[in-house]
């Protein structure tokens, strides 16, 4: 029979799981998936924390307890997540160890309101690496502006990073430009750079969903064979530009210093147009060296009915550029289409952590009285 799941990881795909909850912790869930399933590693979001604190009881041993302690709601919420991080990284340790450190990590997110605060993303990052207090550990920053030279701070601090929010080429090579800084500025403090790792997490079905109503707006025969097309050239090319760049001398030297490469990882891999295979963001995104985190129907899906047919980025370069070229002749501005797409993304994730505070704070205030009394007595 077809084991899709462990072609792929035959084929050089690390299998990530794009959720964590408590219950997939507490059931087993997720050592299962470890087991049965090749998943060597685990992203979360605000998003994935949003529905999974606010959808069920799981947390409310914890929340009742730190209610009675008088916590404020904000340190209750980073409290949760980071009490689920540490137990998906012990679940995962074992993969870190068996891969030299490659796999096996678990990442969580500075608080998607410093998107565009430097100083406070990389304060907010330490404090992370501080209290999970795992060395399986990424701490997800986003690829904006601000986000660039806290991703290479963090990493000249020791701290291993998941950059997340990637939606254009030019962005991506910022990212591997500050990777590479960040890692040169550890090496000269001596820090060991054969566990001090990266991810470099490029979005793909959103840029699909955009482009896709962009094209049904212009209308034409062109336009519309071009839909569908654009969300997995932009990832082709992005690790076209993965390979040329750690292809070269100034890689070569952090190479010989014992680092490993920052590797692509293709994220939101959910098929969003239902008209669309649900295996097309994993099987038509197959190389070495790459991640690709899917949620748990995606990674369903594969599982069931995904062909994996080797390499299925590099032989297709020559296209992948035919078809951006073709997108932006049509008239869609891609840069347009990447600007908005990164807004977009920060904004659902400020509101899905101002919905979660919020889902907090109510069943806070209705813990026992004791609780009504401390957080009265610390405001």
């Amino acid at each position: 029979m077809p084991e899709p799941l462990q072609d792929l990881t035959a084929a050089g795909v690390s299998i990530w799981l794009d959720d964590l909850s408590r219950q997939l912790l507490t059931t087993g869930a997720l050592r299962r998936l470890v087991e049965d399933r090749h998943v060597v590693g685990i992203t979360s979001n605000p998003t994935i924390f949003a529905n999974a604190i606010g959808g069920g009881d799981h947390y409310a041993d914890q929340i009742r307890e730190l209610g009675q302690r008088g916590t404020p709601t904000a340190e209750v919420l980073r409290l949760l997540t980071v009490a689920d991080i540490r137990g998906a990284c012990d679940v995962l340790r074992p993969v870190y160890d068996a891969t030299d450190s490659v796999d096996g990590r678990v990442s969580i997110e500075v608080d998607p309101r410093l998107a565009h605060d430097t100083d406070q993303a990389i304060a907010e990052a330490g404090e992370l690496w501080r209290l999970v207090d795992r060395p399986n550990l990424f701490v997800k920053i986003p690829a904006t502006q601000a986000g660039l030279p806290a991703i290479a701070q963090c990493l000249a601090e020791g701290i291993s990073i998941n950059v997340t929010l990637i939606f254009s080429l030019q962005r991506y090579a910022a990212v591997i430009e500050a990777f590479l800084d960040g890692m040169e500025r550890a090496r000269a403090a001596g820090r060991d750079l054969s566990t001090l790792t990266s991810v470099a997490s490029f979005f793909v079905s959103r840029v699909d969903t955009e482009i896709d109503k962009r094209l049904d707006q212009i209308g034409t025969p062109k336009a519309v064979a071009l839909k569908g097309k654009a969300a997995i050239a932009n990832a082709r090319l992005a690790y076209e530009h993965y390979e040329r760049v750690f292809a070269g001398d100034r890689w070569a030297e952090l190479l010989a210093a014992g680092a490993h490469p920052q590797r692509p990882l293709w994220a939101s891999t959910g098929v969003k147009d239902p008209s669309y295979d649900d295996t097309r963001y994993v099987v038509d995104l197959v190389a070495n060296g790459v991640v690709n985190t899917m949620p748990q129907a995606t990674l369903a899906a594969v599982a069931d009915h995904g062909t994996v047919g080797g390499d299925t980025i590099r032989p297709h370069y020559p296209e992948a550029h035919h078809v951006l070229h073709d997108i932006a002749a049509i008239g869609v501005d891609y840069d347009d289409v990447v600007d908005l797409l990164e807004a977009e993304g920060i904004k659902k994730f400020e509101a899905s952590w101002a919905l979660v505070t919020a889902q907090l704070s109510d069943r806070l205030r209705s813990t026992p009285e004791t609780f009504q009394r401390s957080q009265s007595a610390a405001l």
